[in-house]
């Protein structure tokens, strides 16, 4: 998945267009330059949406928590340092606006220090825990895959949307929640089954749902 976004645009000055990196506008806003903040927000308010929308699938409170990552932002952005890339430093700090929100509205949120489980037969590490999963391979329905993703407990959505749907390496989300590679593999490997559950229980009541309009047509045609 294409997750490269440009670092530059080019802004416009009284005298001549000005071509602001993305370095140069965190400095800048560090320094409470508004029009830096401006290009930062432009260049990832998208993004940030699109993780908090596949956290709640809601459009509004997803709009409402990118709003307020990017206000936790302009509180925070003194803060950064530099020791991560900037993206994950903003991602890290969107994912814990929208947990917190999770959390006060009293939803199960799957805990990330979970280590890594044995196998109940073997007692040994369980085998390519976080590798691709063919299972989950195919044609799959999208509005299916959609609602039972939306159905995942808000920690398992958070490991899957970051890495099957937003691209992230393990060791990327390690360091967006705070949480050992290990664990993030291990949620996500919970939260495949989870969503080959639901998905299978979205079929099983689609085909009772054909059947039972099947039996319907069928006693009105007697």
């Amino acid at each position: 998945m294409a997750r490269n976004r440009p670092d530059d645009l080019s802004v416009a000055t009284a005298s001549q267009p000005v071509t602001l990196t993305e370095a140069g506008a965190i400095r800048l806003a560090q320094a409470g330059d508004a029009g830096a903040f401006e290009f930062l927000y432009e260049l990832h308010s998208r993004r940030v949406y699109a993780l908090c929308l596949r956290m709640v699938g809601n459009p509004s409170d997803a709009e409402d928590l990118m709003q307020e990552a990017f206000l936790q932002l302009f509180r925070k952005i003194g803060t950064f340092r530099g020791e991560s890339a900037f993206s994950t430093w903003l991602h890290r700090m969107t994912v814990n606006v929208v947990l917190m929100r999770l959390r006060k509205k009293a939803l199960p949120v799957a805990s990330l220090e979970e280590t890594t489980e044995p196998d109940e037969e073997t007692g040994r590490p369980r085998k390519d825990v976080g590798a691709p999963d063919l299972r989950l391979s195919g044609a799959v329905d999208r509005v299916n895959l959609e609602r039972s993703i939306d159905k995942l407990p808000p920690g398992y959505r958070t490991v899957f949307v970051l890495h099957d749907v937003q691209g992230y390496e393990h060791n990327e989300i390690a360091g967006i929640m705070g949480c050992s590679v290990g664990n993030s593999k291990s949620q996500l490997h919970k939260a495949r089954t989870k969503l080959r559950d639901l998905l299978h229980e979205e079929v099983r009541e689609q085909a009772r749902q054909v059947r039972h309009a099947a039996k319907t047509q069928t006693s009105h045609g007697d």
